[in-house]
């Protein structure tokens, strides 16, 4: 039988404990929040297995020049199954299907090979090495930059 992943919103009670989980993790729990984000629950088989989420980033001082960057966080168990996979590609068609963006990006550390794979899967393209582009507690890491763009979807 083959898992069924689906993206829903957070229910309001969901959302006060997520949003507070996500920016302990990056450490910037003071972080003004911003106004072009959002974030879907991941679920396999109606359970909450995971999130993904989205914010704005601009190449240009106009609203043209703006494109979704989207992440994803699974719970230990839904990895390596390709629900990641599946969700990302979801939420790329979400974002194209409601909104004007013709480019929605995705960043993973240079270590995670997973993600990488998960990402060409879903469907983006690699384009390359952003160095020292990502602080954590451990220090600056190198990410690899991938893209997927409206006229990409088949």
């Amino acid at each position: 039988m083959t898992a069924v992943v689906s993206l829903r919103p957070f229910a309001p009670a969901e959302q006060s404990v997520e949003e507070a989980s996500v920016w302990d993790d990056w450490g910037v729990r003071d972080a003004p929040k911003l106004a072009d984000i959002g974030r879907m629950v991941v679920e396999e088989d109606a359970v909450a297995v995971g999130s993904v989420s989205w914010h704005s980033v601009y190449y240009g001082p106009n609203l043209g020049s703006r494109a979704y960057n989207i992440g994803i966080g699974l719970a230990e168990s839904a990895r390596g199954r390709g629900i990641g996979t599946v969700a990302q590609r979801m939420l790329a068609e979400h974002l194209f299907a409601t909104t004007s963006v013709l480019r929605i990006e995705a960043g993973t550390d240079v270590e995670n090979l997973a993600e990488q794979r998960s990402l060409e899967k879903a469907g983006f393209t690699r384009e390359g090495v952003l160095r020292s582009a990502q602080f954590r507690a451990d220090g600056w890491h190198d990410m690899v930059a991938y893209s997927l763009l409206r006229s990409d979807m088949s």
